[in-house]
This record gives structure tokens, C-alpha cells and sequence, in this order.
């Protein structure tokens, strides 16, 4: 039997801006319920969360943490998240694995720029969500304007739970606005606030709102039902006041989360059978096993653990099951239970559970187990890339194997091996994402790497018709070398059907065509009479398909390009493949450079948040760097958000720029859109830098 009842338990991701409090909270609440009995602290590295040493030496968090506690007759589960941007992908996956968001802002420094992120991927998940003001026992605190500008960013559903008495060095508790007593020096009359929470609570039912406007509020028993229901609802964010160290309101914090945190089965949650059937998954332990994958750690001791959340049915060690797509079965072994960096073993867990395994290779961070399938976690695309080469030859096989792991764990770190550039790019969320991974190379797997800004893969296209010919001709003793094509070239617009294309009326000789969309190519065959014969085409081709990977005027790969064989010479003794294979590459290069080449440069979104006093400056630094802005929205809370297009090539440093243009105020996400023509003068520039490095290869 699992060790807790669905109704006990509580499924909570701890989550906000850097520096807000969070990993100092649960450690406090670990010691506050018992969990613990040892000294936990950030500050001299025995943190239960922060257990890596990246995060000792850091002081703030880079993964997510799993500790579990009980208060109040529930069991807790909690993740605690990183506050910092560039770790988003750990704490969407912690989110995905819970009912509810405890949002942490700091009570001095507001709302930062990753409270937005999270509260916003919270609400996109459905999550129940409550808000917790921290460190209010700090100094220069202005609570009642932090609460309106909470309103402001997040809805008036914003509503105190409690409020401080006092703040800074006289904070000395916090007062209820549910449950009304004398509360002097209380820094907002808790009573001001107690009618817009009730209302709030009884708007979600209404035979209690009725009864609460003709007299009546809700009894105990009916109001946490309905404060449950509020809270799944979205018509209710509660504001908890606490501070962490000092343990003041934690006793308070700690009852709240047991009233307004979700239990599992107050998150409706669906997925797809076998026939593409929508299912709705109930937290059952005899319904049908369903579970996710939503965190992977690679630990030195017990290598890799895959964390899992238990949604239906039940899940006990030893256990064959379905996983996925990975055809045979996969045997599960021991369940473990996690309290940061510790393991217990477990014999079954349950809905609403927990657990991770260790050393399973076929389960990967979103992998699901049973039949019905799931929405995959969607994780931001990372864009900054830094090229990698080992300071040690010895090194390379080794780099490729530590980095592969890093990416295991990491659903936010991608590794390209560009046959184009012919590098190695890690891209990331930031610059400071990747220095934690180079850092983890170092001690974790003893490879020291050196890095530098990657190319930019640009690619080479044409942007008119063009026709030519080439002959292959070579006599040097013996058997000969002889093929000679003729070959039109076509621009190939993106998105244009093949077969629409590839028509009588455009190609009247047409024979045959086919198309490969790696690089939008299309190959006509309109040979009449057999004037290259049919065993000599592939060859043509292939000369073709290598001079669309080398690239033609600066050695980019070629897309977008239709080629027609239209015409050719053989000679019975002395044509053979590699002959016809030279000559139609070689066509293909000279037509190429008659055809008005050009190059494509990757474009990318860029939606940047800023206060609206930055947007000016915003605008003005991207119309330096050939951006276009497309948009511009509210992101609340006096902030907007610019959406703008621009070449990748000319924000890869982007984040330093941003933080000095806004004072760390700002934030921005980045995402691949399109490839468009490079101007002239750009296109000039990049050319004649790549025919310097031949000549310097050379």
C-alpha cells in the first residue's frame, strides 16, 4: 500500500525571483515540522535543497529539489525551484509534476522579472496559485504599495490571506483576515480586508454567495470546500506574510498551504488513449497506471535518478511496464524517496506520489509510463550557444560523453554538432547558464573545455534563373575522364508544394523529379534522347547534393534551389561516375554564381520585457541591429512587453546588453522564426571574411 491516502497529500512547487527566500524557507520548514533535526542554512552551504556544489559555492539554486514534511495531517510534497531566468527549464518540469504554485516575492526588492515568468507558466498548467511576501523582516519595506502593484501585475483575485504586524525589525507576527481577531499594529486593519476575501471564496458557488449576501458566511467545514474550489478556480491567489529566518508567521504559512494547496484530485488532468481518444486521468490507485518523468539528476554515487510523478494507479518496485515510446517493456527497480540530496527506499507509491528510480537508461525527463499518453512538457528553445572544443586532445571522446549527460538532466541544454561549421555548440538559456555548465565539467567529470561564440549558420540561396553548362574532361595516360552537364537553376520559394512546382507547363522535357526538404531541393530530370545515360544521373546528383552541403560563394550550406538536367555529353570509354559526379557539381557551382547568389541569415523573435520607461531605449538599440518590431502588450505591473524580429547574428550577446540598458529590470526570450536575405553590404562583409580564412587554411 502507498504510505499516504490522495487526500492527504499536497503537491506544491515553490517558485519566484532569485533572492526571494525560497531554499532559506524550506529549510525553516523542514526544521519547523520535524523533517530535520540537523542546522540547515544557504549561507554556510547546509542547505537541504542547495546540496550541489555548484550551488554551495553559488549560494543560490541551479536545480530543482524535492523534500517532503507533514503538518496538519497532510503530506507535503515540494519542489523547490531556482529563482534565476537562465534555470526556467528546472522549474517548468517541477511544475508539471504539481497542483499547486507557491509564488515567493521578496518584500523589499517587489516583483522581479522571473516572478512573472512563473506565476504566467503557472497559470498556463492550470495550477492552483498562491502568492508568499517574504522577508518582511527587512528593512525600507513599503507593504501596502508592494500589495497594490501585486494587484496590478496579477488581479484583484490577489487577495492577503494574512497581513504583517509590523515590518523590518518590527516585524513580530502576522494577523488572519479570515479569521478576525484584535490585531494592533498590524500594518493593514485585517478587517479592511476580510469582506473582499469572503467574496472572493463564495463567488465560486452560488448558493453561498446567496446566503453570504443575505447574512450568512460560509461555516468552517464549508469554507475549506469552497476555498479549495476558489483556489483550483483561479478566483482566489492568496498572500501569505513570512519570514524565513526568523521563523515569523512560518507556523501561519505552514496552515495556510495545508487549507489552500490543491490535493491531486482537485487538477483535472487529460490525456490520449491509443486511438487518439481523449482520456480524463483520475488520481485512482486501481485505475490504470499512469506517470511521468518531469525531472532527470545525474548523481555521482548512484548515477542517473529519474524523478517521477505518480498521477493514477499504482507503482511499486520491481515493476515491468510501458514506457513510451521504447518498444520492449522496462523493468522499474527500487523506488526511492527524495529529501534533497538524500535517498530512502520505498515500496510503492501511489496517485499523488513522489518517487524516483535510479540507473533506468530508457527514462528520460518527460517520458511517460502506461498506455495513455500526455501533452509533452513544453520547455523553452535555448539560443545562446557558445562553441566547445576540450583544452586537451585526450579530452574529446570524454567531452562528448559529459556533455550528453549534462543534456540528459538538462532539458534546456542543446548540443549541435554543426557539419556546416563543422563545431561542437552547447546553446543554453544564458551566458550564465553555460558557465554553470562548464563549471560542472570541470569538477564533475574533470574535462576543462575552452569556448567562443559559434558561427552563425547562414545559408546561401539564389535569387534569379540561370543556365550553364560544365565539361569534365581529363587525359593523363590510360582510361580517360569525360561528362559534361547542362543544368538550369531555379529559385525554390519556401512553402511551394514539389509536385506544384514540377510541371509540364514550367519544365516541358520533365521526366522525373524528386525533392529533398533538408535543404528545399528539387532535382528535374529532363534528359531526352539519353544524352547522359540513366546509370550516370545519380552520380549528377551527387555531385549536386555535395555542393549544396560545402555551399558555393562562402561555404554555407544551399537551400532553396530547383535544379533542372536538361542536356549532356558522354563518351563511351572514358564517362563513369565520378566523372559526371565532378562535372555536375561543377555546373551547379558556375550556374550558382550566375544566378544572383546570396545569403540567408536566421532570424530570430525576440520578446524582451521591460519597464515602459525602457521601451524607448529598447527600440531605438534594435533599429541598430536591424530588428523589426512587430508588437507591443502590457505585461502588467507598469512593464511591456516588445516583440521584435531581428538576425540572430546580431544579439548573441544580447543579455549582457539588456541588463545594463535596464539595470537587471529586464528580461527577454528568444526563439528561431525564419531565414531571410542578407543585405548587400552584410552579405559582402561575411563573403570576404570567409575567402581570407581559405586563403589562411591554405
Amino acid at each position: 500500500m502507498a504510505k499516504h491516502s490522495v487526500e492527504e497529500i499536497r503537491n506544491i512547487a515553490l517558485c519566484g525571483h532569485g533572492s526571494s527566500g525560497k531554499t532559506t524557507l524550506v529549510d525553516h520548514i523542514l526544521r519547523k515540522t520535524g523533517a530535520i533535526t540537523r542546522p540547515a542554512s544557504v549561507d554556510d552551504g547546509t542547505s537541504v535543497c542547495d546540496f550541489d556544489e555548484e550551488e554551495k559555492h553559488h549560494k543560490y539554486s541551479v536545480e530543482a529539489a524535492l523534500v517532503h514534511f507533514s503538518h496538519a495531517g497532510k503530506h507535503f510534497n515540494l519542489v523547490d525551484t531556482p529563482g534565476y531566468p537562465d534555470f526556467i527549464g528546472q522549474t517548468i518540469g517541477g511544475l508539471r509534476a504539481v497542483e499547486t504554485a507557491v509564488i515567493c516575492i521578496n518584500a523589499h526588492s517587489g516583483i522581479g522579472v522571473n516572478t512573472r515568468r512563473v506565476f504566467n507558466e503557472a497559470g498556463a498548467l492550470g495550477l492552483g496559485r498562491i502568492i508568499a511576501i517574504t522577508k518582511l523582516d527587512t528593512e525600507n519595506i513599503d507593504f501596502p504599495q508592494l500589495l497594490d502593484d501585486i494587484r496590478e501585475a496579477f488581479g484583484p483575485q490577489c487577495v492577503p490571506l494574512n497581513v504583517p504586524i509590523g515590518v523590518g525589525h518590527e516585524f513580530q507576527g502576522v494577523a488572519s483576515t479570515l479569521h478576525l481577531a484584535p490585531a494592533p499594529g498590524a500594518v493593514i486593519p485585517p478587517e479592511s480586508i476580510h469582506k473582499t476575501l469572503i467574496e472572493a471564496i463564495v463567488e465560486i458557488d452560488e448558493g453561498a454567495t446567496e446566503r453570504y449576501f443575505e447574512g450568512v458566511e460560509p461555516q468552517a467545514d464549508e469554507l475549506v470546500r469552497l476555498i479549495d474550489d476558489a483556489v483550483a478556480g483561479g478566483n482566489l491567489i492568496p498572500i501569505l506574510c513570512v519570514a524565513g529566518k526568523p521563523e515569523i508567521g512560518l507556523t501561519e504559512f505552514l496552515d495556510a498551504l495545508a487549507l489552500c494547496a490543491l490535493p491531486p484530485d482537485k487538477l483535472p488532468r487529460h490525456g490520449a488513449d491509443a486511438h487518439g481518444k481523449d482520456v480524463t486521468i483520475t488520481p485512482d490507485p486501481q485505475g490504470p497506471l499512469v506517470a511521468e518523468v518531469f525531472q532527470t539528476r545525474i548523481d555521482p554515487f548512484v548515477q542517473k535518478l529519474s524523478y517521477i510523478r505518480v498521477y493514477s494507479g499504482r507503482l511499486h518496485k520491481d515493476m515491468t511496464v510501458h514506457v513510451g515510446n521504447v518498444r520492449k517493456p522496462v523493468k522499474i527497480g527500487q523506488l526511492l524517496e527524495i529529501q534533497g540530496g538524500e535517498t530512502h527506499p520505498v515500496e510503492e507509491a501511489g496517485p499523488g506520489d513522489i518517487v524516483a528510480v535510479a540507473k533506468t537508461e530508457d527514462l528520460h525527463t518527460g517520458s511517460v509510463i502506461g498506455d495513455i499518453r500526455l501533452e509533452p512538457i513544453k520547455f523553452p528553445t535555448p539560443m545562446v550557444g557558445l562553441a566547445v572544443t576540450p583544452k586537451s586532445r585526450n579530452d574529446e571522446t570524454k567531452l562528448s560523453g559529459a556533455l550528453h549527460k549534462l543534456a540528459e538532466e538538462d532539458p534546456t541544454l542543446h548540443l549541435e554538432n554543426d557539419p556546416q561549421t563543422k563545431e561542437l555548440v552547447m546553446r543554453g538559456m544564458s551566458e550564465l547558464h553555460l558557465q554553470l555548465v562548464r563549471e560542472r565539467l570541470k569538477r564533475r567529470d574533470k574535462v576543462e573545455v575552452d569556448t567562443k561564440e559559434p558561427k552563425i549558420p547562414y545559408r546561401e540561396t539564389i535569387q534569379a534563373h540561370a543556365e550553364g553548362s560544365y565539361r569534365h574532361k581529363k587525359q593523363s595516360g590510360g582510361r580517360g575522364q569525360f561528362g559534361e552537364v547542362h543544368i538550369r537553376l531555379f529559385p525554390l520559394p519556401l512553402g511551394v508544394k514539389p509536385e506544384d512546382y514540377a510541371t509540364k507547363e514550367r519544365f516541358h522535357s520533365m521526366r522525373s523529379f524528386h525533392y529533398d526538404p533538408a535543404y528545399n531541393f528539387l532535382w528535374i530530370d529532363s534528359i531526352v534522347g539519353g544524352t547522359i545515360p540513366n546509370n550516370f544521373l545519380p552520380a549528377v546528383e551527387k555531385g549536386f547534393k555535395e555542393r549544396l552541403a560545402r555551399g558555393v560563394i562562402a561555404g554555407y550550406q544551399v537551400q532553396n534551389v530547383c535544379a533542372e538536367v536538361f542536356y549532356g555529353k558522354h563518351h563511351p570509354v572514358d564517362s563513369s561516375e565520378a566523372a559526371f559526379k565532378t562535372a555536375g557539381s561543377m555546373a551547379f557551382r558556375n550556374v550558382f554564381q550566375e544566378a544572383k547568389p546570396g545569403l540567408l541569415e536566421p532570424i530570430v523573435k525576440l520578446h524582451v520585457t521591460v519597464p515602459t520607461d525602457k521601451v524607448g531605449d529598447v527600440n531605438s538599440d534594435m533599429s541598430g541591429r536591424r530588428g523589426r518590431v512587430v508588437g507591443l502588450d502590457s505585461a502588467g505591473g507598469n512593464f511591456q512587453t516588445v516583440t521584435v524580429e531581428v538576425p540572430l547574428a546580431e544579439v548573441t550577446t544580447y543579455a549582457r546588453t539588456l541588463s545594463s540598458m535596464t539595470g537587471g529590470q529586464g528580461s527577454f526570450t528568444m526563439e528561431f522564426s525564419h531565414y531571410d536575405v542578407v543585405p548587400g553590404n552584410v552579405t559582402k562583409e561575411i563573403v570576404d571574411k570567409a575567402h581570407i580564412k581559405e586563403e589562411e587554411e591554405e
